[in-house]
């Protein structure tokens, strides 16, 4: 019920968690599931090159954990980073993978460049008019972009050409009827979770979720009393990736983070009257009541056995097609585009210790187009560690890739993968890197994906109109990704009802190993392409 200028569905947070709480209350009730939380991970135990558990601390109480295979899906790649294993953050050079919009070189006014992170802010309605109050250090300069009403300040400002301007309104009165992404762009109803007034709602049952580009947190460099705190707990800190840095350390960050997010509710509130009657939610139990981390788009990289490159997935048609690189061993298809929010921070008059604003760099923008990808099993696994997957953001992608592949429902897919592998090898007593080598257990995983646990299969083969409910959702996912089934060039549709002709059923059989052609031999040819996919999969089923 949101009207949502972002997104056709919303979810509100305290709805999110308890949809995951009731997910996992079974197999915490039967004990095979256990949930720690509020641990920081402070050392890796090896038994050789293998990850044999991790040591974890919270208010001064240790906690031991020993494990046969460790899936690290932590925000900043904590695990990975104390395991030794190998891993990079920030921009790659052209040199490292060819990709066309890398930088030729790093230097120091990129090498911490990332995509932002953004702290986002959830209100709910109120019966009272309600301005929140400055936050620290708040300077109204830094927001003059947030929208055209304060157009002629942000001019008068002095801002230099290229910086972030959102020439939109603050406030809409609209139900978006012509779907997500249609005009009016507003800041109101950008990421709207609950639309009350035009669902005839109690006002209080009104609900936004602020992540606004202004909102973006550029990692960079820092301002000077960021990059103060941080020297002053380490000589140097200042100069390293927000990756490197200690817990400790990157609270320093995010603190300000918050702050900068905060700035911008006070703005928006003082200067448009229908934003006054929302106020902070109380729903995560935090005493600032904001969100208990940020939203990060990018973050450590895992040194994979397959790393996805830009030129992997980029596209010059502004329709997707399928990706030049699409490899067998896929765990889930993906498609979203090579999209960098603002990735610099623009200080006024170069001064670091000014208001700041956002700003692009001329290779890394948003909405650069990509085709249809897949990606790989052995992008999970480390080149070199035994008993460790990667997860979330810390899998086998470039900095540009991870542009693409950042969006939550994108990271779940990653943790049904890694965990699907972790699973198996478990169950057949291997490491993650031999069983990536082993094409049977590789397709085993690919069977237990695509066949879901309780729930909805993984679309491997990124189809438009392949739904997991759908007769042949195995048949055709896991003969597309073998190769056997060869999708049409120019159009990800598959077309489940279309007519199968006898030249194409010749030429899949011609394409099945000879045991299956043989059972296939005296069979008539099917009629339509789901027929064509389960009869062939009929034959090949083990």
């Amino acid at each position: 019920p949101a009207n949502s200028f972002c997104a056709w569905l919303t979810v509100e947070p305290r709805e999110a968690a308890r949809i995951f709480e009731e997910l996992v209350a079974p197999q915490v009730a039967s004990g095979r599931l256990r949930i720690e939380r509020g641990w920081e991970p402070v050392k890796v135990e090896l038994a050789g090159n293998r990850v044999a558990g991790v040591n974890f601390t919270k208010d001064n109480t240790l906690l031991e954990v020993r494990a046969r295979v460790t899936i690290d899906a932590s925000d900043w790649g904590d695990v990975i980073q104390l395991s030794g294993a190998k891993w990079s953050a920030g921009p790659d050079a052209k040199a490292r993978f060819g990709e066309p919009s890398a930088p030729e070189q790093i230097t120091e006014s990129n090498r911490r460049e990332m995509n932002p992170l953004t702290w986002c802010v959830v209100v709910r309605g109120s019966t009272k008019e309600n301005i929140i109050p400055e936050p620290p250090g708040f300077d109204p300069r830094r927001y003059f972009g947030c929208s055209r009403e304060t157009r002629t300040n942000f001019l008068a400002t002095g801002w230099p050409k290229g910086v972030l301007f959102m020439n939109v309104p603050a406030f809409a009165d609209t139900t978006h009827p012509g779907g997500p992404y249609s005009p009016p762009v507003n800041i109101y109803t950008h990421r709207r979770l609950v639309d009350a007034a035009h669902q005839q709602l109690p006002p209080e049952r009104e609900a936004l979720f602020f992540n606004w580009p202004p909102q973006d947190y550029p990692l960079d460099v820092w301002p000077k009393s960021v990059a103060d705190a941080l020297d002053a707990t380490e000589p140097g800190a200042s100069k390293k990736n927000l990756v490197a840095l200690t817990p400790a350390q990157r609270r320093i960050v995010f603190e300000n983070a918050k702050r900068h997010s905060l700035g911008l509710l006070h703005h928006v509130q003082k200067l448009e009257p229908r934003f006054r009657r929302l106020e902070l939610t109380d729903e995560f139990g935090t005493p600032d009541r904001l969100p208990p981390k940020p939203y990060v788009r990018e973050g450590l990289r895992l040194e994979a056995l397959t790393m996805l490159r830009e030129q992997d997935l980029r596209t010059p048609h502004n329709e997707p097609r399928w990706a030049k690189f699409m490899p067998d061993d896929a765990v889930f298809g993906f498609q979203f585009n090579i999209d960098f929010h603002p990735t610099r921070r623009q200080f006024l008059g170069d001064d670091p210790a000014a208001p700041w604003a956002t700003i692009h760099t001329a290779t890394r923008n948003w909405s650069t187009h990509t085709d249809r990808g897949m990606f790989p099993l052995r992008g999970l696994v480390p080149v070199e560690r035994d008993g460790l997957l990667g997860a979330g953001k810390n899998i086998g992608v470039s900095s540009v890739v991870q542009s693409a592949l950042r969006l939550h429902g994108q990271m779940m897919l990653c943790g049904q993968a890694s965990a699907t592998v972790a699973w198996l090898c478990l169950n057949d007593g291997v490491q993650p890197r031999e069983l990536a080598t082993n094409p049977q257990r590789v397709r085993d995983v690919q069977r237990t994906l695509v066949r879901g646990n309780g729930g909805p299969g993984v679309l491997l083969w990124p189809y438009h109109d392949l739904p997991p409910e759908h007769a042949a959702f195995e048949a055709i996912n896991l003969l597309s990704v073998a190769g056997m089934w060869k999708p049409d060039g120019d159009s990800v549709f598959f077309q489940p009802d279309r007519e199968f002709s006898a030249d194409e059923w010749s030429a899949l059989l011609a394409r099945l190993p000879d045991a299956a052609r043989e059972k296939l031999k005296a069979v008539a040819a099917p009629k339509t392409r789901t027929e064509a996919a389960r009869t062939a999969w009929s034959a090949l089923a083990q």
